[in-house]
C-alpha cells in the first residue's frame, strides 16, 4: 500500500512575518507627533518676530551679527536679536526633531518603501525653510519671500499630519467610505483651503506687520479689499465644509466626527479673524489667528484622510501554494 500522501493539515506552517518592533514603533510615533506639534508651534514663533518687528534682528544669515552666532547683551541691546534667535534656535530642535523621524521611520524596514519615503519630506522641508529664513533677512524681509516661508511651513504642517496619519494604519491598498460625490466636495475643500492661506498670506503682507518697524515695503494692494477677499474664501470655505457636514451626518463615524471637528476649528478661527479685523490687529490675537490657520491645516487634512482607510495586505501565500502534492 502506498504511503498516504501529507494534507495541508499536515503540513507545517508558513513562517509568519517578522513582526515590527514595538519599542521602535513606538519611538517613531513618539517622534512623529512631535514633529507636528513642533511644526505648527515654530509658525507661532515666526508670528512673533514678524509682529514685534524682529524680522531683522539679527542683521544676516547664518550668524546673528558678522562673526557672532548669538546675539550680545549690551546696554543699546533691544528685544529684536534675542527673539529673532529664539526662531531660529527653534528651528534647530525642530531639525533635530525632523532628523529623528526620518531615521526612526526608515528603520521600519517592514512598513513600505513609500511611508519611509515620505517620512524623509519633513527633514526637507525644515532645511529648505532654514534657507529661505537666510533668504528673508538677505533681501530685507521682502513681502513675497516671507509670504513663501509661512506657505512651506503651512505645507509641512498638513506633510506632517498625513504622516502621522499614515504611521498609524495597515499597509493595505486604500478604498473610500463615502460615496464618490463626497469625496469630490473633498477635493474642492482642499482646494478652497489652499486658496484661503494664500489670500491670508497676501492679507498680512499688505498690513501693517512687516517684520521690522523700519522696513516699510508691503505688497501693492489695498489691505481692506484683500481682507475681505480672504473673508470670502474663508465662508466659501465653510460652505463647502457645512455641505459635507449634512452629507456626512449619515455615514461612516471618524469623516463624520472629524467633519464636525473641523467645523468647529473653522468657525473658531473665522471668530479670531474677525475680532482681530475690528480691534485693529492687535498681535497677541494676529499671532493666536496664525496659530489657529496652522491647527486648522492639521484638523483639515485629518479629516480628509478619514474619508479612506486600509485594511491589513493580503497575505501572499495562497492555498494553492500549501495543497497536498501527488
Amino acid at each position: 500500500m502506498s504511503a498516504v500522501p501529507p494534507t495541508s493539515v499536515d503540513s507545517p506552517a508558513p513562517p509568519a512575518p517578522a513582526p515590527a518592533s514595538s519599542t521602535g514603533s513606538r519611538a517613531a510615533r513618539i517622534a512623529l507627533v512631535a514633529n507636528l506639534v513642533a511644526q505648527i508651534v515654530i509658525i507661532g514663533t515666526g508670528g512673533l518676530v514678524r509682529l514685534t518687528g524682529s524680522g531683522l534682528g539679527c542683521s544676516t544669515w547664518p550668524q546673528c551679527e558678522p562673526g557672532e552666532f548669538t546675539p550680545q547683551l549690551h546696554e543699546a541691546s533691544t528685544i529684536h536679536p534675542f527673539v529673532e534667535f529664539g526662531n531660529r534656535t527653534l528651528t534647530g530642535v525642530l531639525t533635530v526633531v525632523a532628523l529623528a523621524v526620518a531615521v526612526l521611520v526608515w528603520r521600519q524596514t517592514e512598513r513600505p518603501r513609500s511611508v519611509r519615503v515620505l517620512a524623509l519630506m519633513p527633514l526637507v522641508g525644515v532645511l529648505l525653510q532654514a534657507v529661505l529664513g537666510g533668504i528673508t533677512v538677505l533681501v530685507d524681509l521682502h513681502p513675497a519671500v516671507v509670504g513663501s516661508h509661512m506657505f512651506v511651513s503651512m505645507a509641512l504642517v498638513a506633510v506632517s499630519t498625513v504622516l502621522l496619519v499614515r504611521w498609524g494604519q495597515p499597509d493595505g491598498a486604500p478604498r473610500s467610505v463615502v460615496a464618490a460625490s463626497t469625496v469630490r466636495l473633498g477635493a474642492l475643500l482642499a482646494v478652497l483651503g489652499v486658496a484661503v492661506v494664500a489670500l491670508g498670506i497676501l492679507t498680512t503682507g499688505a498690513g501693517p506687520h512687516s517684520g521690522d518697524e523700519e522696513v516699510g515695503y508691503r505688497f501693492a494692494l489695498d489691505p481692506y479689499l484683500t481682507a475681505k477677499v480672504h473673508a470670502l474664501s474663508v465662508w466659501a470655505f465653510t460652505a463647502t465644509l457645512v455641505v459635507l457636514v449634512v452629507r456626512l451626518r449619515r455615514g461612516p463615524d471618524r469623516p463624520r466626527r472629524a467633519a464636525a471637528v473641523l467645523l468647529a476649528t473653522t468657525l473658531a478661527q473665522a471668530v479670531v479673524g474677525y475680532v482681530q479685523f475690528f480691534t485693529g490687529l492687535p498681535i497677541a490675537l494676529v499671532n493666536l489667528h496664525m496659530v489657529a490657520a496652522a491647527v486648522l491645516m492639521a484638523v483639515g487634512t485629518w479629516f480628509l484622510l478619514t474619508m479612506r482607510e486600509r485594511t491589513e495586505p493580503t497575505a501572499s501565500i495562497t492555498a494553492a501554494s500549501i495543497a497536498p502534492q501527488g
